[in-house]
Formats: C-alpha cells, sequence, structure tokens
C-alpha cells in the first residue's frame, strides 16, 4: 500500500498530538543515561535509537530475510557461504544469465546491510546486559 503525502501528513500529526517526539525525547535521554553508566559509545546509541524511531515512523516490521541473516549469525556465526543458504533457489532458477548476475549482487548487498544491523544491534544488546 503506498502511502500519498496527504496521509504521510496526517500521520505526522497524529504524531505530534500524541505526544510521540515527547516520548522519543524522554526515552533518549533514558537511553543515554544507561549508555553512560554501561560505558557504551553515546553517538553509537544515538544512531540505533535514531534507526528504530525511523523504522516506527514508516511502519515496518522485522522484515523475513533480516531474520533468516539474524538467525543463520546466531546459529551459525559468519560462513562463507551465507549468499547460497539464503538464495531463494526456485526464484533463481527462472531467471536468465543476466538476471541471476543481478539478483546475486542485491542480494549480496541486502546481506551485508543485514550483516551489518545485527552487528549493530548485538553490539548494542550485548553491552547493555552487562
Amino acid at each position: 500500500m503506498e502511502r500519498t503525502l496527504k496521509t504521510l501528513a496526517k500521520e505526522a500529526k497524529q504524531r505530534m498530538k500524541k505526544g510521540f517526539w515527547r516520548e522519543c525525547e524522554e526515552k533518549l535521554d533514558s537511553e543515554r543515561t544507561h549508555a553512560k553508566e554501561q560505558g557504551i559509545n553515546e553517538s553509537k546509541m544515538e544512531r540505533y535509537f535514531q534507526q528504530k524511531v525511523e523504522t516506527q515512523i514508516r511502519g515496518e516490521t522485522p522484515d523475513e530475510f533480516y531474520l533468516k541473516v539474524r538467525d543463520l549469525l546466531l546459529s551459525e556465526g559468519e560462513v562463507s557461504d551465507a549468499i547460497g543458504r539464503l538464495t531463494d533457489r526456485e526464484y533463481y532458477a527462472t531467471l536468465s544469465y543476466s538476471e541471476k548476475q543481478r539478483y546475486m549482487l542485491e542480494l549480496s548487498d541486502k546481506y551485508l546491510r543485514a550483516l551489518e544491523r545485527f552487528k549493530r544491534e548485538y553490539e548494542f544488546e550485548i553491552k547493555g546486559r552487562k
């Protein structure tokens, strides 16, 4: 479902009315204090928090691909054949040679972004538990 400019404006107005930004500021202050106590780099924590807020505004939920990558990393760590394991074999079989190349490049890029996200989230969670 594509969100129109009018819909986006209404959503922004609702966030303002409901105190969304005030709550975010309070949560950020709380997280900042917690980060200082735990010795976590504040700028990393703020980037992580900003990403979570942006995801919430966009109405996104963790996508299936990221969950597959996360499960793979938690169960086996970084493996050399990660792209092969994440390939949709049925879809891949239907592609032409050039489409297969494009698919693998896109899959590789998606994997690297998911890996980076995992490392950020994992680092923040681990340091937050200490």
